[in-house]
């Protein structure tokens, strides 16, 4: 088996498994965390193809998981702000 293969059986099964876990909890933040874990397993998928490219990694590729990443960080943030006025919103004053 090709690392390239290996490498996209585990991105695979990352993102199972987050999905699975953001179905099963009611936990905003426990729901945020199983986002952040579907989405580094699609990026982890996306390097797996890119690196099946006969001349090394395909840089279009690779862009798109540079760009993810700094997405992911950017809606992670966003999220968890979201959380908080969320439960702020909801105590009594």
């Amino acid at each position: 088996m090709s690392t390239a293969a290996l490498y996209l059986i585990l991105g695979t099964a990352v993102a199972v498994s987050g999905t699975v876990r953001m179905l099963l909890v009611r936990d905003a933040v426990a729901r945020l965390i199983a986002m952040n874990v579907v989405g580094v397993g699609s990026l982890l998928v996306l390097m797996a193809i890119a690196a099946r490219a006969p001349e090394g990694t395909e840089p279009v590729l690779s862009a798109l998981v540079i760009t993810g990443l700094v997405i992911t960080v950017a809606f992670t943030g966003f999220g968890a702000v979201l959380i908080r006025r969320i439960e702020e919103a909801g105590e009594d004053p």
